[in-house]
């Protein structure tokens, strides 16, 4: 596509990024002879035609709510055009980089350089909010540094709603990158410009710390963060840590307004902490009362500190979460028997709590290039300033040159054995790369693919299972996976594998743009299984349903071919 004229005006020369909905060009303008920066809404590609049209018509939304601002803090909107059958929009290009890639690059950023791009942001939304225009995305993606002057602007305006227009928005519909939703957007509340002021907030503790304040495993555990969990206290924010605070009070009564917020950025951006700051960040009693224990390292008191005290169960983690629309449940009932009553079954044993894998796709729930439909989740994947250990450089599995069984078996020839540092072994072709996907504890997660996720293999090794049954965990795993688009059982029955009770899932469902670099029909099948010293394995594949026939038979030499832990 590179070079190709756009509505007979704009030449396309690079892309310079790209999202879950669409692409960025840089562009040369040969009418007015200028660069120029395009967004293509390659989603529209991968939808069906309703979706289309509201695709389309957040599109115009975004051209229509950035126009309607008039301010240097936000980047320009020039045109919007229909080409190939969908819309770009043509904006003015920074040449520059965004706040994310600052800290991505850096680490963190320095509290008055936070503060002062927090300042510019902050008059950015004023415009905004004065335009009757509610952003509803800010994010430090969506924060641009220009490389020649440090000058500061928001962008995409994609999911931008304005005021008295609800036609591109579903009802329960929640937008957003999940990391940066305020807690009345997660309870499914009408968003105000407090919202926008809380995104705000959580795009500069980003900043500061390096890593974004309520991110848990799951897009489900981040939002219940959000709502539950105060943020732990920062420790590189200098004078911008009471602004930070008064802009993360849960309830948007009690956050500061636009005026006040600038006033105490501006006080910080200076080095100095905001005096009026301190009046929104919540007082903290301490208090000693006797301690019920005693005996040695027991004072006889314990401190309490802070005015709530929080218990429950953790959410669970690591599950791909299907896009939602309506109020989200936590904590849903579910069913270990196997027998499909699921309404009120309790488990076989309490779980202590429910680290649940990721299946359907590589790369689930994507943050959008501009708009989209149900829930838009963050990227679920490395981020700037995450130091989670499935980003961290992985040990290398070893490959050996044992020959499989065979052409009288299920493993080709060709195949070579692969020692995990897990301690599990099996047969793959050669080159396929292996890729850590989640480490929680006693659950650990492993890809092999042999392109990036196109086609890939996950292995999954659970020493403290929270269900009994191989069967009863698949039909809870199925409960999650519903929503996904076509999403169809092949066949999820109970079997024998190794000796040790399983259970084969096999299903196919429709992987949308906004949720996988690798969109259109897919299929996969896993096999799980309980091993003699009680850890639960699940062998799990997946590729597009165009090649489906022969990641099958490679499914088959996997099952063959596979060697647990002490084996």
């Amino acid at each position: 596509m590179q070079g190709q004229l756009v509505s007979g005006r704009y030449r396309l020369a690079d892309a310079i990024g790209s999202g879950g909905m669409g692409r960025v060009w840089r562009a040369h303008d040969e009418v007015l002879h200028r660069a120029v920066a395009i967004k293509e809404l390659t989603a529209a590609l991968y939808v069906s035609e309703s979706d289309q049209e509201r695709l389309l018509a957040r599109t115009r939304a975004e051209a229509r709510a950035a126009a309607r601002i008039n301010h240097s803090a936000v980047v320009t909107v020039h045109d919007v055009l229909e080409h190939d059958g969908r819309p770009w929009i043509v904006m003015e290009l920074v040449e520059g980089y965004s706040l994310a890639d600052a800290v991505k690059e850096r680490g963190r950023v320095e509290p008055t350089e936070a503060a002062r791009i927090g300042l510019w942001v902050l008059r950015a939304l004023r415009a905004a909010h004065s335009a009757g225009v509610l952003h509803r995305d800010v994010k430090p993606g969506n924060v641009l540094i220009s490389a020649e002057d440090g000058r500061v602007l928001l962008t995409d305006f994609g999911i931008a709603q304005i005021e008295g227009d609800t036609t591109i928005t579903r009802t329960g519909e929640v937008v957003g990158s999940v990391d940066y939703l305020a807690p009345e957007r997660v309870r499914g509340h009408d968003p105000g410009a407090a919202s926008d002021l809380w995104a705000l907030g959580a795009t500069l503790y980003t900043a500061v710390e390096g890593r974004s304040p309520f991110r848990r495993t799951s897009p489900l555990g981040t939002m219940q963060a959000v709502v539950d969990e105060e943020p732990a206290e920062p420790q590189h924010a200098g004078p911008l840590a009471p602004v930070i605070t008064a802009l993360l009070r849960k309830d948007p009564a009690t956050r500061p307004g636009a005026a006040e917020a600038e006033q105490m950025l501006a006080e910080a951006a200076e080095g100095r902490r905001p005096s009026t700051a301190q009046a929104f960040v919540p007082t903290q009693h301490t208090r000693y009362e006797p301690e019920a224990r005693t005996g040695p390292g027991h004072t006889g008191a314990t401190v309490h500190v802070g005015a709530t005290v929080r218990t429950g169960q953790e959410t669970p983690t690591g599950t791909p979460y299907p896009p939602m629309a309506g109020p989200m449940t936590i904590g849903r009932p579910y069913d270990v028997t196997g027998t499909g009553a699921g309404t009120g079954a309790v488990p076989a044993r309490p779980p202590k709590r429910r680290r649940l894998r990721t299946l359907a796709l590589l790369v689930v729930l994507a943050a959008l290039a501009g708009g989209g439909t149900a829930v838009v989740l963050q990227k679920w994947g490395p981020q700037a300033g995450d130091t989670s250990t499935s980003t961290a450089p992985s040990p290398s599995p070893t490959a050996t040159k044992t020959e499989g069984p065979g052409a009288g078996g299920a493993v080709p020839d060709s195949w070579e054995r692969v020692e995990d540092p897990l301690g599990f072994s099996l047969y793959l072709p050669q080159g396929w790369k292996r890729k850590v996907v989640q480490d929680d504890g006693d659950l650990k997660q492993i890809d092999y693919t042999p392109d990036n996720g196109r086609h890939f293999v996950r292995i999954a090794v659970d020493r403290s299972p929270d269900f009994a049954e191989p069967y009863a965990h698949q039909r809870d795993l199925e409960e999650q996976l519903r929503r996904l688009v076509d999403y169809q059982r092949v066949t999820m029955e109970e079997n024998l594998y190794r000796d040790r009770k399983g259970s084969l899932w096999e299903y196919t469902w429709t992987a949308l743009a906004k949720d996988t670099p690798f969109p259109g029909p897919r299929h996969a099948i896993e096999e799980t299984y309980i091993a003699r010293d009680g850890t639960e394995y699940a062998l799990y594949m997946s590729s597009p349903t165009g090649s489906w026939t022969t990641t099958r038979k490679q499914f088959t030499a996997v099952l063959q071919g596979w060697q647990p832990n002490g084996s």
